[in-house]
C-alpha cells in the first residue's frame, strides 16, 4: 500500500517499506525476454535527461521564475514520459504480449488493453 508524504507542502506518494521499487516484491513479474543492453542503455539515457529537467524545475522554482516558463517545462517532461511510455508499450507489446498469445494466454490481451487506457 502507498503512503502519501507532505514534503514542502508537496504530496509525494512513497512506497511503503515492504514494496519499494526496484525490489523483488514491488513487482511480481519480470520480462521472459530480457532487454538488450542497449535498449536498457537508452531508455536510462531518457529516464536520466527526465530526471534533469526535473532537477531544472526544481531550481526554476528556487529561482522564482516566472510561472510560464515552470509550466513549459512541465509540459517538455511530460511529454517526454509519455515517449518514454509509448516505448515500453511497444517492447511489451512485441515480447510479452506476443510470447503469452504464442503459450495460448490470451487473457494478456484484456491487460494490454488496461495499459494501453492507462498511459493514454
Amino acid at each position: 500500500m502507498k503512503d502519501s508524504i507532505e514534503t514542502n507542502d508537496i504530496p509525494v506518494i512513497s512506497a511503503s517499506t515492504d514494496a519499494t521499487i526496484g525490489s523483488p516484491t514491488s513487482c511480481p513479474h519480470h520480462k521472459h525476454t530480457p532487454r538488450t543492453p542497449e535498449a536498457t542503455h537508452q531508455l536510462q539515457n531518457r529516464l536520466n535527461r527526465m530526471i534533469g529537467q526535473l532537477n531544472g524545475i526544481k531550481k526554476m522554482l528556487d529561482d522564482n521564475r516566472y510561472c510560464g516558463d515552470i509550466l513549459t517545462q512541465i509540459a517538455a517532461v511530460e511529454s517526454a514520459l509519455q515517449s518514454f511510455g509509448y516505448i515500453i508499450l511497444q517492447d511489451h507489446l512485441e515480447t510479452c504480449v506476443v510470447e503469452e498469445i504464442q503459450n495460448g494466454n490470451t487473457e494478456i490481451l484484456e491487460e494490454a488493453i488496461d495499459l494501453i487506457k492507462k498511459l493514454k
